[in-house]
């Protein structure tokens, strides 16, 4: 869903050319300074939090019809936060002096405002989730996350090892491992030789996740 109307949003895209992004690459990163926006055309994205010692902390996932970075470019402020691409993305990357621009012209700042103020709230909704429930509850909701986000059906691929799904949800890579394995075993998801997990059944994930809470 575009968050800005899809006449609009056609519009927006044709400011720029459209790129290719592979996965994990990283797409914004924290502390720089706000000098594009990108809109997520396809694919999905997580958004990172890195506190003082380095620690990740998974805030949000993002799909298709989002902008992403604008707070940055609209409040002038370094990036708060890091966007990395879960799988490829297809991208429009806008110059900040352009979107500022198109947001002045369409009178658009308040609503782009108001759905800031919403993604906050959500961030804030998910910490608190990841702070206080249990691996297998923390990581199910991780993964119907990213599913829902990248509006793929069954089989989906996680292109995240699982080192890496442990650093998101604020666990240990032994616990995301144990939280996995009956979840396998059911046939409700298999692991790759890469390291990623194909998701076959997310929902019996999340019911059994929520049962052993």
């Amino acid at each position: 869903m575009h968050i800005i109307g899809g006449q609009l949003w056609s519009k927006l895209r044709d400011l720029a050319p459209e790129r290719i992004r592979p996965a994990r690459s990283m797409l914004l990163r924290q502390g720089d300074p706000g000098t594009q926006v990108i809109m997520l055309v396809s694919g999905s994205t997580l958004v990172t939090l890195t506190g003082t010692h380095g620690r990740q902390t998974l805030l949000a996932v993002r799909g298709a019809g989002e902008l992403l970075g604008e707070l940055a470019v609209l409040d002038a402020q370094p990036r708060t936060a890091s966007v990395i691409a879960v799988e490829p993305c297809r991208v429009h990357v806008i110059p900040a002096s352009d979107f500022v621009a198109f947001v002045k012209q369409h009178d658009l700042l308040a609503p782009l405002l108001r759905h800031a103020i919403a993604r906050v709230r959500e961030a804030e909704a998910v910490r608190l989730e990841f702070a206080t429930a249990p691996v297998p509850v923390r990581l199910a909701a991780a993964l119907g996350r990213l599913q829902a986000a990248s509006a793929v059906s069954s089989p989906y691929v996680v292109r995240l090892t699982q080192t890496e799904l442990s650093q998101l949800i604020g666990a240990s890579r032994n616990a995301v491992g144990s939280a996995v394995k009956p979840w396998r075993e059911q046939g409700w998801l298999d692991t790759e030789a890469g390291g990623g997990l194909v998701i076959h059944d997310v929902r019996s994930i999340q019911a059994h996740a929520d049962h052993q809470e």
